[in-house]
């Protein structure tokens, strides 16, 4: 595991941006029983999900994120030193989505940026990549995280169909020696890549399209092995203790094992954030997509202390204690539907 602290930069924001686009468990009905899709629903706590519309790409959803990002932070986007996005549904095999989200997004040229791909720990390894560069060079960055992981899944598989949902998050981050630590702990074990795969590359099949495999039991078997340990070291490198955090956030992937995990580290059930219900698992985007749903108001208002921690494919986890707010922003936006490539996404719309 690396265990590390990063001092002198402060989360300034998040937005988070979903597709209007709905699929609800009587749409699940349709295709696998009304039995089977409450049983689902009543197990993994999702009721609906978000899908991108034909053609729509993650860059759209994570540009809209942005846009919002700056105009709530009022940072102009010549002001960005560092653009760093995470996804594993990137728009093209090459170039990078962060090189065409640097051209949307009107960042100067010069601004350094980065793709990593990174599920569902990505927001965690995200900050601590950003945070660790912004204080090698530059003052602020841009922080993308999101995945469009509808495109991946086989809607007759009901192993994942029920699951996953689209939808990204952009934060802001910038330099200030006032910043309290930001306290990381992560790890990984190439062990369980055959686990959670999906075809591509050299190995994808040409006449056939990528599709996600998981396998539930041993997913759920790491969750339980590797993630309240680092979310115990991101406590003890911070100086905490699980009393002293005020929200509980990890990967919003099935809200039974949300509740275990959190009971597991003695987190209270009013401060372990569940808020997947309307969203199903978002991969890199849960974390920040849960704190601008369910903790919004208390992060615009006032200084929180934070335990995030997100963990899946590769084996990958990761987890950060930080003092968060008061942010300038934290709210979701819903994209419309529409085509891409396109030189620029849709005006984004408060989610409601």
């Amino acid at each position: 595991m690396v265990a590390s602290r990063i001092e002198g930069v402060s989360l300034r924001g998040i937005v988070g941006c979903v597709p209007e686009g709905r699929e609800t468990v009587a749409d699940l009905a349709r295709r696998f029983g009304e039995e089977a899709a409450r049983k689902v629903a009543a197990a993994t706590g999702i009721e609906e999900r978000r899908v991108v519309a034909p053609g729509q790409c993650t860059s759209d959803l994570a540009e809209a994120a942005a846009r919002r990002l700056l105009d709530g932070l009022g940072w102009a986007p010549d002001s960005v030193d560092l653009l760093v996005l995470v996804t594993q549904t990137h728009d093209f095999t090459l170039p990078g989505t962060a090189s065409l989200l640097h051209r949307r997004l009107g960042l100067r040229k010069g601004a350094a940026v980065l793709d990593l791909t990174h599920g569902c720990s990505g927001f965690v390894y995200g900050l601590w990549t950003a945070a660790g560069l912004l204080k090698t060079a530059g003052r602020r960055a841009l922080l993308l995280v999101g995945d469009t992981t509808s495109r991946l899944v086989d809607p007759d598989d009901r192993a994942v169909a029920p699951l996953f949902g689209d939808g990204a998050a952009a934060a802001g981050l910038e330099l200030d020696d006032a910043a309290a630590p930001m306290a990381f702990d992560l790890g990984s074990d190439g062990a369980g890549a055959p686990y959670l795969a999906a075809e591509g590359g050299a190995l994808r099949q040409p006449d056939r399209p990528a599709r996600l495999f998981m396998d539930g039991t041993q997913v759920f078997a790491f969750t339980l092995r590797e993630v309240p340990g680092s979310v115990r070291a991101a406590l003890d490198t911070a100086g905490w203790t699980m009393d002293g955090v005020d929200h509980l956030v990890l990967h919003q992937a099935n809200a039974q094992m949300i509740r275990h995990l959190g009971q597991k580290l003695g987190a209270p059930a009013d401060r372990t954030v569940v808020s997947l219900r309307g969203l199903g698992n978002t991969s890199s985007a849960s974390i920040p997509l849960a704190m601008a749903d369910a903790l919004a108001p208390r992060l615009r208002a006032e200084s929180r202390r934070l335990l995030l921690s997100g963990f899946g494919v590769g084996w990958s986890w990761g987890s950060v204690a930080l003092a968060a707010g008061p942010l300038a922003v934290c709210e979701t936006v819903v994209l419309p539907g529409r085509k891409c490539p396109a030189e620029s996404a849709a005006p984004a719309t408060p989610a409601g």
